[in-house]
């Protein structure tokens, strides 16, 4: 998979100067108002974006800054595209905030995670952000709006644009797609109030604090933090079972994921010791199908293995298909310096937005 992106970004790279320019010129109409307007709502927006294609922990930071929110006594809504989800609506309101409401196929598998996650914050998808925000706020009455992958989604203005990078890819090649990982050039963070690299671990370290000081040197003034991703527990298929991570780290379990970067959570469960039996990568927001799990459980059993395991994401989309072969998700949370918390807790006051 990776030579064949390396290929095709090789034979992209005479189209990206295009790109990029219809970039540039996108964000300056937006910014000057011209032909394509930027909306201010009534309440402050806090937007968890990336530069690049691919993964970069946008959800468990989503899932982080509203805790942060809630913490404070202020009442969030997160706002989503949906991608991956089947709702068509203009407004598709995946929790009231006491209640779920879709399905993980019509919501979009990460909306639905959120929302499970965080009992009593409203989650609405929807390709028009501004409109759905508005929503939440006329409905739901509340004051914060958390924007999920909304760097370039600027139709919204946003009091608050956290950028964030994976540890393990950064800026990739530095290309602009389609010659690269990158949906703007470089010099579209300048739009942004802070960064985050997520996925710090003792192998990648060096590399990001070079990443760190070439940030802050790019861009002075802008902080920039790193996060760290923790197993936090072991869900099971077979509702009411225990299953404790030491317990799953004992027992060789057949691997699989359809994310964004399925090779990080093939590492994470390395570098956490699990036994590894075999791994399959699916796309990302592959939708399971019963067909699906049969092929994974033959394969887990034809190497030996005594469960399947994989993430959160992928999880919520197979309660349908579980039967007797255990099927695990390793829980992960984002950990992330007091630095961080004390610029969020400073950002967040209704002062300082």
């Amino acid at each position: 998979m990776k030579q064949l992106l390396a290929v095709l970004f090789l034979i992209g790279r005479l189209f990206s100067p295009g790109y990029s320019l219809v970039m540039v010129l996108r964000a300056f109409l937006y910014r000057k108002n011209i032909l394509l307007k930027s909306q201010r709502l009534s309440v402050p927006v806090i937007s968890i974006g990336n530069l690049t294609l691919g993964g970069t922990g946008k959800t468990p930071m989503v899932r982080y800054v509203t805790r942060l929110l809630l913490d404070r006594g202020l009442r969030p809504a997160i706002v989503s595209r949906g991608y991956g989800g089947k709702a068509t609506g203009m407004v598709n309101i995946v929790s009231d905030g006491a209640r779920i409401l879709l399905s993980p196929d019509m919501a979009g598998d990460e909306p639905f995670m959120l929302a499970e996650a965080l009992p009593g914050v409203p989650v609405l998808t929807g390709s028009g952000r501004a409109r759905v925000a508005r929503h939440a706020i006329r409905e739901f009455g509340v004051n914060r709006i958390v924007m999920d992958d909304g760097f370039q989604h600027l139709a919204a203005r946003r009091d608050l644009d956290l950028v964030l990078f994976s540890a393990r890819t950064l800026l990739g090649n530095g290309r602009v797609f389609p010659g690269g990982a990158l949906r703007e050039p470089v010099s579209a963070l300048g739009r942004a109030h802070g960064f985050v690299i997520t996925g710090v671990d003792s192998g990648n370290r060096s590399g990001v604090e070079d990443f760190q000081r070439w940030l802050q040197g790019a861009f002075p003034g802008k902080p920039v933090f790193v996060g760290e991703y923790l197993p936090a527990g072991i869900w099971h298929s077979r509702q009411g079972k225990a299953c404790t991570l030491a317990e799953a780290r004992k027992m060789p379990v057949f691997a699989f994921a359809g994310i964004a970067n399925p090779d990080a959570f093939r590492q994470t469960l390395r570098q956490e010791g699990f036994s590894l039996a075999g791994f399959k990568e699916f796309k990302d927001h592959h939708g399971y199908t019963a067909q699906d799990v049969a092929a994974l459980v033959a394969a887990a059993e034809a190497h030996g293995a005594q469960a399947l395991i994989t993430t959160e994401k992928d999880f919520v989309k197979l309660r349908p298909f579980f039967g007797e072969f255990p099927i695990l998700a390793l829980t992960i949370e984002l950990r992330m310096g007091q630095g961080f918390d004390l610029f969020m807790a400073d950002r967040l006051c209704e002062q300082s937005l």
